[in-house]
């Protein structure tokens, strides 16, 4: 968890500790934690957390306090608080209660903002690049992690559909993937292969550019885990647990310099295709 996740939840606990703390019970005295729960009808750890930064309210959250508080007007203070949080830090568990769609659909809405995008990935096909077998098994297997994902298929419906930012030629794109990624067996053998051969029209010259970096590239960073930049001003990356989005300038140069190092490591064109191809050649030998 980053630390400007950690000092934004910690500010937000605070001011609703404030709040809390300014208002008063029917007799006259500051009104507790324990009196806030049993208005609210939580736990008394659970305001506790809260007001400690180390638990994140949601929306329904801050609104039910700031009226429980006796001070609605400060529920809009809360919630764009709540807001500055999530856009660092949304937990996939917060996120995908709503199921997978939504997700889908943030990451289209940000791709009709971005102009130029940087990415990486080392274990997967980018999402703007899959086809749609490797997307479900992709998907499919993230649920054995995230087992409340339900609507795989409408899932992988919103993906192919994101995909229609890459026929705008005014933008720029351009793609880094380990060799790894070619290799993971992360959907059938027929998929795979649909997949592999779905990348080949793109190691052409264009407003869209894919790069590989081999496995016997001699690395100057890590291959550490997949983000993208998108007009260098945000990163979205993510682990198992939660997806960021960074706006920091500090962190978005961080990933710039990263990017760069992993960029001069990659092949292009020829070169990259004979890469794919030696992926392909490994997936028949193991058929």
């Amino acid at each position: 968890m980053s630390t400007d996740f950690q000092q934004a939840r910690a500010a937000l606990g605070a001011r609703m500790r404030e709040l809390r703390e300014e208002s008063a019970q029917p007799d006259g005295r500051r009104l507790s934690g324990r009196a806030l729960a049993a208005r609210l009808g939580w736990t008394q750890s659970r305001v506790s957390k809260l007001e400690n930064g180390k638990q994140t309210p949601t929306m329904a959250d801050v609104r039910a306090w700031a009226e429980a508080v006796g001070r609605p007007e400060a529920a809009a203070e809360l919630a764009g608080r709540l807001r500055t949080v999530e856009t660092q830090y949304r937990s996939w568990r917060r996120q995908l209660a709503g199921g997978v769609v939504p997700v889908q659909e943030a990451h289209a809405a940000q791709g009709k903002r971005t102009s130029v995008r940087r990415s990486f990935d080392p274990t997967l096909i980018p999402g703007l690049l899959q086809t749609a077998g490797y997307a479900r098994g992709v998907l499919a297997r993230y649920t054995v992690v995230h087992p409340s994902i339900r609507d795989v298929d409408a899932a992988v419906s919103a993906r192919m559909g994101r995909q229609q930012v890459l026929r705008d030629r005014a933008r720029s794109f351009h793609f880094l993937v380990w060799e790894g990624a070619l290799v993971s067996r992360l959907c059938p053998q027929a998929a795979l292969a649909d997949q592999l051969e779905s990348l080949v029209p793109w190691l052409a010259p264009g407003h869209v550019r894919l790069g590989v970096v081999p496995f016997d590239a001699e690395l100057t960073v890590p291959a550490g885990v997949g983000f993208s930049i998108h007009d260098d001003s945000l990163v979205i990356t993510e682990s198992w647990h939660a997806e960021m989005w960074l706006d920091d300038p500090a962190d978005v140069a961080l990933h710039q310099r990263a990017w760069d190092a992993l960029q001069r490591c990659a092949v292009y064109g020829v070169e990259a295709h004979r890469v794919i191809a030696r992926a392909g050649a490994r997936l028949r030998e193991n058929h």
